[in-house]
């Protein structure tokens, strides 16, 4: 009875609060899908997001680098602060998402190719598409960025908000983005990234799906 309450068949939990590694591993892997499948709309359009994939996505553009090696490379420095701040199973689960993506992005190149894509439907499918994946991690106690780590960690440090940090790091990515792109398409990745946190702001909340315990 008990063993049942835990589990349903072996691979299903009964607790809302738990995961087996079935479910994590089919979260992560859905997860980094549908996030690599929202990075292919903004890339087709020359798009870009906030956070360490809009870094990414600038140096890419820039130095035509492959963006999923940048995205890997890019979260790299801030591993060792979530270990110490978040522990091992958000940090390992994180790595395991990003490092999915970088290979996903790559690979999905090979079976999916669009002639013709408006900057509006890849900043809107682009964010949703990027919502539902970064949804489907937060369930499952993962993330896509280091900045949200980094936000954190300030935040617990010297008190500053971490919503304070992680907005100002996106404006400053943006407002790079002006040097390398035209204010256009700067202005389609604004709202890219504006239906993306919106779409996570009204369907994420904490006292529902807890990201980090």
């Amino acid at each position: 009875m008990v063993l049942s309450q835990k589990k349903t068949l072996g691979f299903y939990s009964a607790d809302p609060s738990q995961h087996t590694l079935l479910e994590d591993s089919q979260g992560l892997l859905t997860g980094a899908l549908v996030s690599a499948l929202g990075f292919y709309f903004l890339n087709r359009v020359g798009l870009l997001t906030g956070g360490t994939a809009g870094v990414a996505f600038l140096v890419h553009y820039t130095f035509n680098i492959s963006f999923g090696l940048l995205f890997f490379l890019v979260n790299l420095p801030f591993y060792y602060l979530s270990f110490k701040r978040l522990g091992f199973a958000f940090s390992g689960k994180t790595f395991i998402a990003i490092g999915l993506v970088s290979v996903i992005t790559e690979v999905e190149k090979r079976f999916l190719l669009i002639d013709y894509l408006h900057p509006f439907w890849g900043a809107l499918m682009g964010g949703l598409l990027l919502g539902y994946g970064l949804l489907a991690l937060y369930r499952h106690r993962a993330s896509l960025g280091g900045v949200g780590i980094l936000a954190i960690y300030i935040q617990e440090r010297f008190g500053i908000q971490a919503g304070l940090i992680q907005l100002a790091f996106d404006t400053g990515v943006m407002a790079s983005a002006f040097l390398v792109l035209d204010w256009q398409t700067v202005v389609w990745s604004i709202l890219g990234a504006v239906i993306l946190n919106l779409f996570l702001a009204i369907n994420h909340r904490s006292d529902r799906y807890i990201v980090v315990r």
